[in-house]
């Protein structure tokens, strides 16, 4: 994850992070507006362009794009002559998650219309029709001028496997991120920012994947065209829907793959073979122990929780027996919990 240094050329790897310390206050506008183009091809403007203060991560996952974007006040316009001149056919996604963004947009029969998105709301626009979006920050005590932080997600139009006069229905309409299978699409976008510095160049392809049947997933269903989901696209969606469920309830002992298929509406029999073709062989009562396992495994190694028994860390994450968790702790990491949790404390001390 390198960030541009004054001076150097802009990277054109599948990662390129901005920060604005890192240039000269006469070249950061410029380059930000640059890493943005490149997806989002549109006229960037602002009123704090002499004094850029901004954060930008672009990740590059197959056919999709991550940006994750920190900026003050702008505006990004796309004119009919722009979409003339060229247009890539790519579908915007946006998450906002402070700030506001007002988005303008033609109609038909009834000029222009804005629609303001707040934090916390969703909407998608695309490059074959003008578009104008102004940020409006929020203002923090301490934090400077207003920003707005964002996650946006950029695809080929091509890629959803969705009748295209039916997807101008939700064009420029906003979405809560918890509702339905937008909030399971958000919190996706939400963990891929989390670990963006940790992806290798052989997982990002099968993450957009991944992105681009969630977000097929959740139109879809806005749309009430789910019968046109490709059967694999649909699959692939529930799996991620499955694992997103169960990261959320590790902590009950009463999470079994029968109950999972219960929530889901679909057979045992049908969960297990749909989750073990499409996580590489893993068996779904394997990957749940496993992810127990290290959640525990990162609680025993935390200073902050020191005092809480190792029997009781194992409960929080869904293993009651302190017999079966040690006997499974040993199995996955070589040692006991007790050992994990004295090297892990220890080295944490000598560290600070």
């Amino acid at each position: 994850m390198g960030a541009r240094t004054a001076g150097a050329e802009a990277p054109t790897a599948g990662t390129d992070a901005f920060r604005s310390e890192d240039l000269p206050a006469t070249e950061r506008f410029d380059y930000w507006r640059e890493l943005i183009g490149r997806t989002r091809d549109s006229e960037m403007t602002s009123v704090h362009a002499a004094d850029f203060r901004a954060d930008m991560r672009r990740l590059e996952l197959g056919q999709a794009t991550l940006l994750r974007s920190s900026f003050p006040p702008s505006r990004f316009r796309r004119s009919a002559g722009m979409v003339r001149r060229s247009d890539r056919e790519v579908y915007h996604l946006t998450l906002v998650l402070d700030g506001a963004l007002a988005l303008t947009r033609e109609t038909r029969g009834s000029g222009d219309r804005v629609t303001t998105f707040g934090a916390g709301r969703l909407y998608v626009v695309d490059s074959s029709h003008p578009y104008d979006v102004r940020g409006i920050g929020a203002a923090r005590p301490g934090r400077g001028e207003p920003r707005i932080e964002a996650l946006g997600i950029d695809f080929p139009a091509a890629s959803l496997p969705l009748p295209p006069q039916r997807l101008r229905e939700v064009m420029g309409r906003g979405f809560s991120r918890d509702e339905g299978t937008s909030a399971l699409l958000a919190d996706f976008l939400l963990g891929l920012d989390r670990q963006a510095a940790l992806l290798g160049p052989a997982e990002t392809p099968r993450l957009g994947t991944v992105v681009i049947d969630l977000v097929t997933a959740w139109l879809a269903r806005e749309l009430d065209t789910e019968a046109a989901v490709p059967d694999d696209a649909r699959q692939r969606a529930l799996v991620e829907n499955v694992r997103t469920f169960v990261r959320r309830n590790l902590s009950d002992p009463g999470l079994t793959p029968t109950a999972i298929a219960a929530a889901h509406h679909v057979s045992v029999s049908y969960l297990h073979r749909l989750f073990t073709r499409h996580t590489q062989g893993r068996t779904l009562a394997g990957w749940i122990r496993a992810e127990r396992l290290e959640s525990a495994r990162r609680d025993l190694a935390d200073p902050a929780l020191r005092t809480l028994p190792v029997h009781a860390v194992a409960a929080r994450w869904g293993i009651p027996r302190a017999s079966d968790f040690t006997r499974a702790f040993r199995a996955a990491y070589g040692q006991t919990p007790g050992e994990h949790r004295r090297q892990a404390l220890a080295a944490a001390g000598r560290v600070a």
